[in-house]
């Protein structure tokens, strides 16, 4: 079974396998649900496709439950950043941007990943911000190395992120109240990995970690409120947002994008 340093879950060789058999669940739920998300979908009916998806894979929606959350998706529909509530009354419309996260367990291991959907034909400045979003993902996803320290990655979220902002002539919003953070036996676990900060700090990255790097972007102000709902967390400003998120373990030959589906 899994070890624990300085209350940070390590893992064996076939646990990390077990968790890219619940990272491969996670993918084809997304890739359903991006199949079907185009206008006139509702967000209500993409989390039934994801939870059907799931289930058929023999796994159980992670979300679902999770502190009363009643979906197997989060659904973020333009401003708001992470945590919707899917429902058969929010359809989509040409031009609207959808972050969908998910999550599954499988065999008591957790996969979690996220992408932002372009719905139809979406404007420059949202495709920019999407494809800044993943870039920095990636980069983040780059340092997942032993050896590293944890906010090695965060800074290459942060570095990538404004380089992107640069490059497009647009200074995107970083948010920095919500993270990454730690998974296996659990979805969210020790350390909490934040999107931007001084390289070199927190833990040392050790063989058999795992964690789940999700940067936020938003086009305009980092700011951020949560609605009434208690769940969905949107811009303060109101300007649209993107989230892109995968699992990653750190192992002997580097990172390894657990919820990255096969090629």
């Amino acid at each position: 079974m899994f070890r624990r340093g300085k209350g940070i879950e390590l893992k064996s060789t076939g646990e990390i396998e077990a968790m890219r058999a619940a990272g491969l669940v996670v993918a084809s739920a997304l890739a359903a649900v991006s199949a079907k998300a185009v206008p006139g979908a509702s967000t209500g009916e993409l989390d039934e496709i994801a939870e059907q998806t799931i289930r058929d894979a023999g796994a159980v929606p992670s979300f679902q439950g999770y502190h009363g959350f009643p979906a197997s998706i989060c659904a973020s529909l333009n401003e708001k950043i992470v945590h919707g509530i899917p429902s058969k009354a929010e359809v989509l419309a040409e031009g609207d941007l959808l972050s969908v996260d998910c999550g599954a367990i499988l065999d008591g291991w957790h996969g979690d990943s996220a992408v932002t959907l372009s719905i139809g034909a979406v404007g420059e400045r949202d495709q920019a911000l999407s494809d800044a979003t993943r870039a920095a993902m990636w980069a983040g996803l780059q340092k997942a190395q032993a050896g590293n320290h944890l906010t090695d990655i965060s800074h290459a979220v942060q570095t990538a992120a404004q380089a992107a902002g640069r490059a497009d002539g647009i200074e995107y919003g970083i948010i920095e109240e919500y993270g990454g953070h730690g998974i296996g036996t659990q979805m969210h676990m020790e350390p909490f990995l934040p999107n931007l900060g001084k390289p070199g700090r927190g833990p040392k990255l050790r063989v058999g970690m795992a964690l789940a790097v999700e940067p936020m972007l938003a086009l305009g102000s980092a700011e951020t409120e949560e609605l009434a709902d208690e769940w969905t967390v949107v811009t303060a400003d109101g300007s649209r947002s993107a989230h892109w998120e995968h699992t990653v373990a750190i192992t002997e030959d580097g990172p390894w994008v657990l919820t990255a589906p096969e090629s």
